[in-house]
C-alpha cells in the first residue's frame, strides 16, 4: 500500500529510530544496489542545495535515478495542474519528492499520486530536516529521550517538524519566539498528543535565554524564510533580540550542540563565525540529510 510522509507525524517514535540507526549503517556503505532500477522525480518550486543533491545522490549511491524538474519546467499549478502533474509523474516514476511554497500544493500531489510523495519541504513543515537533525543529535550524544532542544527565532516549518519529532522521541522542546511568530497551533495541539506518551515537556517563552538555559541542543534558522521577503524590514526589527551568539550558547550545557539547517546569515540570525565555534555541529547536520534520505527512501520506495 502506497505510504506517504508529508508530514513528520506521518511516523510513530519507533519507525523515527529505524529510520535513525539504519541511517547510521548507510553512513559506513557508499554504494549498494537497494534501489537498482528504481527513480525518483525531484518537483522543485524553491531552490535548494542541500535537499536536491542529497536526493540525488541517495538515489545515485542506492544504484537508483532520479530527475530534477525545476520550476520552469513544472510550472506547478500555472502550465499544467497539480493533480495532473502527479498523476503523469505516478505512472513514470516510484516516488516523487516535492518542495513546494504551499503546503495545500503537496497535498494535492499526494492525493492523486498513485506513487510516495514525500516532503521535501513545504510552507508548514520540513520532515526530511528533523529527521536528519535526530540522527545528528544521536550521533552526537548517543541518546534522544530526556535530552533537551532549544529553538530561537522564528517558529517555521523548521521549528515545526523538529518540535513534533521531539514529541514522538521523548526529547524536550523549549521554543523562544516574538509574539506573533510562535509555530503553527495546529502543529502545537498535535505536539502536546504526542508528549502525552513520549514523556518529553514543552516550553514556550519570547525570552532567548529562558529557552537556552541548560539546553543539550540550541537549534535556530534564518529570520526570513523564502516566500517572506517582502517582509524581510520588519522580521529583521522583531527578530533583533533573537540573535545567537557564543554568550547566549553559554548558558546551555557544557557539552551543547549548536544546530542550523543552512542557509545561514552571519550577522543576523548568529554571531559572525558561529559556525566555526566547535560546539557547532552544522555541517555534520548538512552532510546527514544524505545518509537520513538514503534511510528514508529505503523505507517509503521498498514499502
Amino acid at each position: 500500500m502506497k505510504r506517504n510522509l508529508l508530514s513528520i507525524s506521518d511516523l510513530d517514535g519507533r519507525e523515527i529510530a529505524q529510520l535513525i540507526e539504519r541511517a547510521m549503517l548507510k553512513k559506513q556503505v557508499r554504494r549498494e544496489d537497494a534501489l537498482s532500477g528504481m527513480t525518483l522525480a525531484l518537483i522543485f518550486e524553491k531552490p535548494s542545495l542541500r535537499t536536491k543533491v542529497s536526493f540525488d545522490l541517495a538515489m545515485y549511491q542506492m544504484g537508483g535515478h532520479a530527475v530534477y524538474l525545476s520550476p520552469d519546467e513544472v510550472g506547478l499549478g500555472r502550465r499544467e495542474s497539480v493533480s495532473d502533474v502527479s498523476r503523469v509523474l505516478g505512472r513514470y516514476f516510484d516516488g516523487i519528492a516535492a518542495r513546494t511554497f504551499s503546503h495545500e500544493t503537496l497535498l494535492t500531489l499526494a492525493a492523486h499520486s498513485s506513487v510516495p510523495v514525500i516532503n521535501a519541504l513545504s510552507d508548514l513543515e520540513h520532515p526530511c530536516q528533523a529527521l536528519s537533525d535526530l540522527l545528528t543529535i544521536y550521533e552526537k550524544k548517543g541518546k534522544l529521550s530526556g535530552l533537551t532542544v532549544a529553538f530561537v527565532g522564528d517558529g517555521n516549518n523548521v521549528a515545526n517538524s523538529l518540535f513534533l519529532a521531539a514529541m514522538l522521541t521523548g526529547v524536550n522542546f523549549n521554543i523562544a519566539s516574538p509574539p506573533g511568530y510562535e509555530i503553527n497551533q495546529g502543529i502545537l495541539k498535535s505536539g502536546q498528543e504526542f508528549a502525552v506518551s513520549s514523556g518529553s515537556r514543552i516550553k514556550l517563552t519570547d525570552a532567548p535565554d529562558e529557552a537556552v538555559k541548560g539546553a543539550d541542543v540550541v537549534y535556530t534558522d534564518v529570520w526570513i524564510s523564502m516566500g517572506y521577503e517582502g517582509e524581510a524590514d520588519q522580521r529583521r526589527q522583531v527578530f533583533s533580540a533573537y540573535r545567537v551568539d557564543e554568550e547566549l550558547l553559554d548558558l546551555a550545557k557544557a557539552d551543547v550542540l549548536f544546530m542550523h539547517p543552512l542557509p545561514a546569515h552571519q550577522g543576523e540570525e548568529i554571531s559572525n563565525n558561529l559556525l566555526e565555534d566547535p560546539r557547532s555541529v552544522v555541517f555534520d547536520q548538512a552532510e546527514n540529510r544524505l545518509h537520513l534520505q538514503k534511510s528514508l527512501l529505503a523505507m517509503m520506495l521498498l514499502q
